[in-house]
């Protein structure tokens, strides 16, 4: 293994950071088509240069590219959606009203996740909340330079209902907890544009409440 990142991968993510940053949304939409394994490889390469809580890096990533493995896990990440949603008191299609939009399009990845062409599990090594804490910035460094190579995606989880036969299907240490599942591919629509609160509603300055004038 490299003591050091590939030379040539930082050349390949050439979109701005502005670019990525105000363009990269979530991406539940996917086309089938294949992602190379070059373009796998830059990507997590970039979510492994996060940093984490000293210097850990308690991330593992889980590429889950076989048609059965895909197929078997999509039908586990739908019992885990649904298991979420009964947690909620929905129970079915009909207590999502058509108007939500978000949570109609969150099902509809339910369905097809199993199609998208990769998912990744990111993987703590160790169980708590410094682990965790831990694999945020690489989960969104790895979104980050899937959008800088037009690949699109979105950060999911599982339930408890279905973790113990995740861990079985892909043979998954016991003590190795996963954090998210990220279904990645090239998006049947666009990136942005974005809709987010205003910066006004959503910061502070020195105290609670006291918006500061320069948003």
């Amino acid at each position: 293994m490299s003591d050091s990142p590939d030379p040539s991968t930082p050349d390949r993510l050439t979109m701005t950071l502005g670019e990525a940053v105000f363009s990269m949304r979530a991406i539940r939409r996917l086309r089938p088509d294949p992602i190379s394994d070059r373009d796998l490889h830059d990507i997590l390469l970039a979510a492994t240069q996060a940093p984490s809580g000293g210097n850990v890096q308690p991330w593992h990533f889980l590429v889950v590219q076989d048609a059965g493995q895909r197929r078997e896990l999509g039908a586990l990440y739908r019992e885990a959606w649904w298991a979420k949603r009964r947690d909620q008191g929905i129970h079915g299609p009909e207590d999502i009203p058509e108007t939500d939009t978000i949570a109609r399009s969150a099902m509809r990845l339910a369905d097809e996740i199993g199609d998208a062409p990769v998912l990744i599990l990111v993987c703590a090594l160790a169980q708590g909340a410094p682990a965790l804490a831990s694999v945020i910035p690489a989960t969104e460094n790895l979104l980050l330079a899937a959008r800088a190579l037009g690949i699109g995606g979105t950060i999911t989880t599982l339930h408890a209902d279905v973790d113990e036969r995740v861990h079985t299907l892909l043979e998954i240490p016991d003590a190795v907890q996963v954090v998210y599942c990220v279904p990645l591919g090239y998006p049947r629509g666009r990136f942005g544009p974005l809709n987010r609160k205003p910066l006004n509603e959503v910061t502070s300055l020195d105290r609670w409440g006291a918006t500061p004038a320069w948003v």
